[in-house]
Parts: structure tokens; sequence; C-alpha cells
């Protein structure tokens, strides 16, 4: 914590001293953590980073606002494989360079263990015993399985709602959480795991109101800059739901730029899912958001009325970057796209960047040389019924050869 100077309000600028469970203004506006850049460029730079053998997203801990002797859990979340894949650029009609970055190896299986990581050394400084959350899966089952690393000091309680994948739901139940499947949308689950969290006073993972857990998710960007030394792309692509994943993607990018590591910003190509698309929708039109159905197979981006969309759309248009929404059957075809180009198996939602990614390329938004990061943010093994939507079947033939030759047009 040393290098963190406060909490500010996005809305009304009202500065809060930096607590472990300080969440919204007293306005209602979101919080944002600031840094003493100029402290940092004097103390930290990239030789440090070089010299660092701990290759997790701790390696990054002058731009975490946790303090150097705060507990952890164990697991080791980040520094997640990032591949060059000149097949997939070629796919996609680019001549410049495409990288995918699979987040879908984290611990639990997705970006949103680099989140739930901060929240768990949070909820410690605050002496919180139980930490809730609401999800769609994914920010559930990774703060289950960091809550259960820790050795059974806390206890996770988590609200999904009905048409939360049974992998997400078991993930959370073997992590030994306490799941409460709302029977109804994910609005429903959001609303009432805030008036559990206020009623029992619980710690609050909420990623859209928990200032803090932005800051684990910008870690992404941080790793892909070290990765790709300090060269950046053009363009980096992310699936957007609340928008917390794509506001702490610039953020991270504003660190960076702040302490002189790169000299170019990307810009940002945030993409939702044309069934639930309320952040995109008020982007393009300029209009306040409204609420949306949550009518997607992208279970993990399927916010209706997402708790972030002013820190994501801030940081798309501050990146001069841009929004777009694409159908189910795009996200499909991505996850193909991306397993037999890259072999990165993800999730409809992660697959929905790339997707995303390949309309942009076609409508003239990205340049045909342009050279772009994708981040694939869950793995598809969280969503098999799917995955083989996605597919398709396999060949059945009964234990013969001659059949086997026949079924390969071989015969």
């Amino acid at each position: 914590m040393r290098y963190v100077i406060d909490l500010e309000c996005i809305k009304c600028g009202n500065q809060y001293s930096p607590e472990p469970d300080r969440y919204l203004c007293s306005c209602g506006g979101l919080l944002e953590v600031r840094y003493d850049y100029p402290l940092l460029r004097q103390e930290w730079d990239r030789d440090a980073l070089a010299d660092n053998s701990d290759y997790s997203m701790w390696r990054y801990l002058p731009l975490l606002p946790v303090g150097p002797f705060s507990r952890r859990s164990p697991l080791r979340t980040g520094w997640t494989p990032l591949y060059k894949s000149a097949a997939l650029a070629r796919a996609l009609g680019l001549k410049g360079t495409v990288w995918v970055k699979d987040d879908g190896l984290n611990p639990t299986g997705s970006l949103k263990d680099r989140a739930s990581a901060v929240a768990v050394v949070k909820a410690a400084e605050a002496g919180a015993k139980i930490v809730a959350c609401s999800s769609t899966g994914n920010a559930a089952s990774s703060l289950a399985g960091n809550v259960a690393a820790l050795g059974g000091s806390m206890q996770s309680v988590i609200f999904v709602p009905a048409r939360a994948p049974q992998g997400k739901v078991a993930q959370l139940l073997i992590y030994g959480a306490k799941v409460i499947s709302v029977q109804g949308s994910y609005r429903d689950a959001f609303e009432l795991s805030a008036a559990a969290i206020e009623r029992w006073g619980w710690y609050n993972r909420n990623a859209a109101i928990n200032p803090y857990l932005v800051e684990g998710k910008k870690t992404v960007v941080l790793e892909l800059a070290e990765q790709l030394h300090w060269q950046m792309p053009d363009w980096l692509v992310l699936s957007v739901g609340d928008g917390c994943t794509i506001a702490g993607a610039g953020k991270g990018l504003q660190d960076l730029k702040e302490l002189g590591f790169i000299d170019k910003v990307p810009r940002l190509l945030g993409v939702q899912a044309s069934g639930c698309a309320p952040i995109f929708h008020s982007y393009c039109s300029g209009s306040e958001l409204i609420p949306a159905e949550e009518n997607t197979l992208a279970d993990s981006i399927a916010v209706g009325v997402p708790r972030n969309p002013a820190k994501a759309m801030c940081q798309v248009r501050h990146s001069q970057g841009v929004m777009v929404a694409v159908e189910d059957e795009e996200i499909l075809a991505a996850m193909r796209l991306m397993g037999r180009t890259c072999g990165v198996f993800a999730e409809p939602a992660s697959a929905a960047g790339l997707a995303g990614l390949a309309r942009a390329v076609k409508e003239g938004l990205v340049e045909s040389d342009s050279e772009v990061a994708v981040i694939s943010t869950g793995n598809g093994l969280k969503d098999i019924a799917n995955a083989l939507k996605a597919a398709g079947e396999p060949l059945r033939v009964a234990p013969d050869i001659e059949q086997l030759a026949q079924a390969l047009g071989e015969g």
C-alpha cells in the first residue's frame, strides 16, 4: 500500500482513505484507486521486474492495493501463456500479428482469479470471515477457490442465477462454497446478494462495487505488456459483461503509460453479445444505459444491468477504441476458430472477443495491417453444453474397420 494515495469517486471527485471495506462514494458513485506515480517512477522500473523471479500476478505488487505482508491465497494466479498465431491472423484476413492470451489457464479457469486473489487479501485485511458475491459462474468459482486455498479461515457465499452452467456450479460445491441458486436472472442474484451483504455484514466481492478488484483484473494487461517486451499492439480485444474487465484493462494501460513502461496505448475493442448488449447500445447512442434481457448463450457476459458501465465506456473512449455486438452464432464460430488455429479452448463469453474482432475486421473498424491482442478470459471446459454446440458431433461407428473406412470416406 506504499504507493496508494486514496480512493477517488469518478462521479463527484470525493476522496477517501483506502480502507479495505470502503466500496462506494457517499454519492453512490464508483471509486477508483489512485497511485503515487512520481514516487513509483523513482523506486520501481522495468529492470526491477526483470530481476523478479515471482512469475505470478504478485510480481506487480507496487501497482496493487495490498500490503506487502498481507496474507494471500497460495493459488498461483497470473503469468498465463501468450500465443502468436499466424493461422488465426490469416483466417481473420489480417496481415499484422495476432496474439491470444489464454487466461483460462488460471487456477480456477478464468481471468476472474485475478480479482478474487485481491478480494481475499482485502477481506483478510478487513478481518472478514465470510466473503460473498453474485456471479454467472466465473467470479463465483474464482472466489470459492481462492477462499478454499486459505485452509478454512474464511467462508464464501455465492449467489448464482438459475441458468449458471452446471460445470461452474460443480466447481463451487467442490470448493466448499455455500451456493445460493437464485431462481431468476443475474440481476435478481445481484440484488439478493447485495441485500444479504448489507444485512449480515459480509465482505463484498462484487467487482463493480468493490474498487480494489479492478486492480487485480488489470494485471492481465501488465503481464501482456511485459510478455511483449513493452511493445504494445494496435488493438486490445476483450469481451464485456458488467464492464469491470475492460475497465481494468484500461486502468492497467494508464498505469503503464504513467510510469513510462510503454510508449503506445492500444485501442480497446469491447465486445458484447447482441442478446445482452446494454453497454454497447449506450456507448453507440450516447444515451443513458437501458437494462437489457439476458438472451445469449455467453452466460459470463449476460449481464442485463451492468454495474460498471461508466468505467468501461470511459476507458474505451479514452483509448479511441470502439464497441461491437455479435450474435451467438458468431460466438460459436469463434470458439471453433480459436480452437483450430491456436489450440485454445475458450468458453462462449471468452470467444465473444474473437467474434467481435472478426466482425470489426469485416466492417473496416480494425485495419487489415493491425497488430492485435485478444484476451481469452475463460476455459471452455466450464460450459461443455455450448462447446458441443460449437464443435458438432463425433463420428459414431461400430468396432469394425470397414465401417470406419466408409465413415472416413476411405472405403
